[in-house]
Parts: C-alpha cells; sequence; structure tokens
C-alpha cells in the first residue's frame, strides 16, 4: 500500500507500473474492471513484465477464452501453474499460468476438509454437482479461494490475479459474503434440521413445520431435488464454517498493504463509470488501490488537422466545380488559410486591362491552309484525350483524398469523446494515478504482443509514445 500511496503522491498522477512490480512487498495484483476492457490481456502483460524484471510470478486467469494460454505459447491451462517458455530469465525470474477451473477448486475444497466416505458422498451430490458447476456467485468464490491457497504456498513471489468476467467489476468482492449469505439462510439452516435431530423424528418435524413450504418446493423442483439438498446440506454441515473462515481470510488478504489493486477500463462512458463505482468501493472497503490502466486509448499522428476543417476539405473536394471555377472563387484557392494571401481587388494591377484604355492586341494572321496549326490527321478527333484520362484521374484522387479526410475527421471526434470521458473520471477522482495504454491495430497473440503491452503500460500518460 505504501508503494501505491507514493504513486499516487506525484502532481501529474501518473501511474508508474514499473517501481509497483519491482517493490518485493509487493505480493499480489489484482486487475479488475467490468467485461471486454482488456483485463486479461492486462494481467499477463504485467506477469511478463514481473517475471524478466526478476520477480517469480505466476498469472490466475478465469477468462475461459483461453486467449491467455495461445499467447504464452500453451496448448491449455487447467487449475496447476504451467511454466512459461520462451521469457527472458537473465534477471532470474519466473512465469507461471493457469487458469481456474471452478468445480475443480470446490472439489479440492470437499477433498481437503471432509473425510473419505463424507467427501465421496458430497462429490456424488447432484445438487453439488449442479451447485459447483454453476451456482450464482461460484466462481468469483472459488477465484478467492484459489488466491488464497496460491498464498498459502509461498512458492511465487508475485501473484497476479486476472477477476472474473462478470456483469459487474463488483462481484468479485461480493461472491464471497454473497455465498456466506446462502450458507447461512433460513432455508439452510432448516434444511440442516432433519440432519440435526435425525431418524424419522428429524422427517416428522420438517414435515410439521415445513409442511407448506415444501409442498411447494416439491412441486416446483420435485422431491427428489428436494431430498438431494437434504443430504447435500447434511454432508457439509461441518464445512459451511470453513468456508465462511476461509472467505473472511482472504478477503483480509486483499486489505493487506501487500496487495495492489488495478483497475482496467477502456475510455468508454460506461466502462469509465463502472471503473468509478470501483474505486470508490475499494475505498470503501479500505483496499489499496495502485491505480487506473486505461486501455485501447486511440490516438492520431494528424492531430493538429482538426475534424471541422478536414470535413470542408472534403466537402470541397466533393465539390470540385465550386473550387476549380475561376474569378469568383479565386479567394478559395489563395486564401490565406491555403498558405498564401489572396490578391486585393481594389488594388488595379499596372498590366490589368481598364475599361478607358483600348487592350492591345496580337495582330489577326490566318494560317495557310495546309500549316500545321490547322490541319488535322485523317481519323483524329479534336478533343483533347490526354486532358480526359488527367481528369479522370484527378477526380478518383478527389474521392480517395475526400474519403481519408473523412475518416480523419471521425478519428478526431472519437478522440474529443474519449477526452470528454477521461477529464470526467478524473474530475470525480483526481488523486487516482493513471497510465494509458494505446490502441493495438490486432490482438495480442503472443509473447512479443504481451511485451509491447508491458512496455505501453510502462510508457505512462504518453500512448503515442509506446506506438
Amino acid at each position: 500500500m505504501a508503494s501505491s500511496l507514493s504513486l499516487n503522491a506525484t502532481d501529474t498522477h501518473v501511474l508508474d507500473v514499473d517501481p509497483l512490480i519491482d517493490d518485493l512487498g509487493t505480493r499480489i495484483v489484482v486487475c479488475c474492471g467490468s467485461g471486454g476492457v482488456g483485463k486479461t490481456t492486462t494481467a499477463a502483460a504485467l506477469g511478463l513484465r514481473a517475471a524478466e524484471r526478476g520477480r517469480k510470478v505466476v498469472v490466475l486467469t478465469i477468462d475461459p477464452a483461453r486467449r491467455l494460454a495461445q499467447s504464452m505459447g500453451i496448448d491449455s491451462l487447467d487449475n496447476t501453474p504451467r511454466r512459461v517458455k520462451g521469457i527472458d530469465d537473465t534477471a532470474g525470474g519466473e512465469l507461471h499460468a493457469m487458469m481456474l477451473d471452478m468445480k475443480r477448486t470446490f472439489d479440492e475444497i470437499v477433498e481437503a476438509h471432509a473425510d473419505g466416505q463424507r467427501a465421496e458422498a458430497i462429490l456424488g451430490n447432484p445438487f453439488y454437482q449442479s451447485l459447483s458447476a454453476g451456482f450464482a456467485g461460484t466462481q468469483e468464490y472459488m477465484a478467492m479461494e484459489k488466491l488464497g491457497q496460491l498464498r498459502a504456498q509461498d512458492q511465487w513471489d508475485l501473484i497476479v490475479v486476472d477477476t472474473p468476467p462478470s456483469r459487474s467489476a463488483l462481484d468479485f468482492l461480493d461472491a464471497p459474503k454473497r455465498l456466506g449469505s446462502f450458507l447461512d439462510g433460513k432455508l439452510i439452516r432448516v434444511l440442516m434440521a432433519p440432519a440435526k435431530v435425525g431418524g424419522r423424528a428429524g422427517m416428522k418435524f420438517l414435515n410439521v413445520g415445513m409442511s407448506m413450504m415444501t409442498g411447494a418446493l416439491g412441486k416446483l423442483l420435485g422431491g427428489q431435488l428436494l431430498r438431494d439438498v437434504q443430504t447435500f446440506v447434511a454432508a457439509m454441515d461441518t464445512m459451511f464454517g470453513g468456508f465462511r473462515t476461509r472467505a473472511d481470510a482472504t478477503f483480509k488478504l486483499l486489505q493487506a498493504p501487500g496487495t495492489a489493486f488495478l483497475v482496467v477500463a477502456a475510455p468508454e462512458r460506461d466502462a469509465l463509470r463502472e471503473a468509478a463505482y470501483f474505486v470508490e468501493r475499494l475505498a470503501a472497503e479500505d483496499m489499496p488501490l495502485a491505480g487506473l490502466v486505461l486501455n485501447r486509448v486511440h490516438d492520431s499522428g494528424a492531430a493538429q488537422l482538426s475534424a471541422e476543417r478536414a470535413l470542408a476539405a472534403a466537402e470541397n473536394l466533393d465539390e470540385r466545380g465550386i473550387v476549380d471555377q475561376g474569378g469568383g472563387n479565386v479567394e478559395l484557392r489563395t486564401s490565406p488559410e491555403a498558405g498564401s494571401p489572396a490578391p486585393a481587388r481594389d488594388t488595379p494591377d499596372e498590366h490589368a486591362q481598364t475599361p478607358d484604355k483600348t487592350p492591345h492586341r496580337a495582330p489577326a494572321t490566318t494560317p495557310a491552309p495546309n500549316s500545321p496549326a490547322t490541319s488535322t490527321p485523317a481519323g483524329a478527333t479534336t478533343d483533347d484525350a490526354p486532358a480526359d484520362h488527367a481528369t479522370t484521374e484527378r477526380t478518383a484522387t478527389d474521392q480517395l483524398t475526400a474519403g481519408l479526410l473523412r475518416l480523419h475527421a471521425e478519428r478526431m471526434q472519437l478522440l474529443a469523446r474519449e477526452q470528454r470521458t477521461r477529464d470526467r473520471f478524473a474530475a470525480l477522482h483526481p488523486e487516482v494515478a493513471v497510465t494509458e495504454v494505446g490502441a493495438l491495430p490486432g490482438d495480442v497473440h503472443d509473447l512479443a504482443g504481451l511485451r509491447s503491452i508491458g512496455d505501453r503500460l510502462a510508457a505512462g500518460a504518453d500512448p503515442a509514445g509506446a506506438a
């Protein structure tokens, strides 16, 4: 937490990720944010950069798209950390990667905290199988469990966590409490009652005390499912307290000084609004925020040409007949904006014709009938074919140029929108340090791409500097 405070103390509030990942006191970096903002790529790039700077790193991803495995040259990732080959390990660092297997993690908890017979009964229970595979919040809870397991092993000196692609970035923090509330809920306590009472007396208690509810549940879920739930609850009774204890311990681990949160967002209104909510939530939970990673920031190499001027130039090219006329439109071509001053109309040229002077004309001559000036080869026409070809080429060039100018205008408008969203976030949270990552022309699919993202992360507030 001390390192993140020092980063935020700068006047410019620019996040420098290198001191963060170089600090041996930083043991966990959590990349969080809404879905589709590049959390997985950011986590992988940070892990690679930290490993090549001498840290022993494991990256835990929850992204099922397997893009992380592909970018690291691994056929597939599973619940076991796998070492990544091909990194620069001259500084003594290592990089490992793994992808959370939600059900397998749940199974490991059961196997570790229940005796063989009870564990077998739980793992074979249909309700448990459904719960471990897709219960709301289970993925986020198991991500917290796996993080706690990795930290307890003390095998790596830096753990980089890619949080689940949830609808809301807050789900990662809320899931342990939600699952704890479920395990502490009235329904669970009532379903546990028959097991505590035991035998027919327990079933009689259940039938008398919950006849209306069990009747409704039986019709809705089926009697077999209700019995499966009761069996599951009876088998898990001794483990419920352990779930809550480990969830609380992991939550406190996230509040510890060795943890740093990086909020990842795109320069879009919804993504930055979600990032602002997360920043406020982290502050409310006393969790250490290192800063904001703003991904896919656009830039232009011709920012001096505004969108308005580009559109005006495109319209002039589309209406070529207007700007090509002489006389009344000469100012459009020779205006000061075009680079040369327009001639003043009220200052007569000493060689210009005036109404009271007779212009000097060259004497008219009549060429000889067969002179070159009047003769036309047989089969030829009087049209100027080269001039027509040049006009066609000029028209095509004008159309292409006008299209490029419109594309540039769209890019400049996009830059303006992104800047407005960044300014709004900065106005709400001026204390948050920010690093911007310039948009790439394509997807990241190998270590070189991840290394490039790491360089851009370290480039700070100048996304064009790393382009």
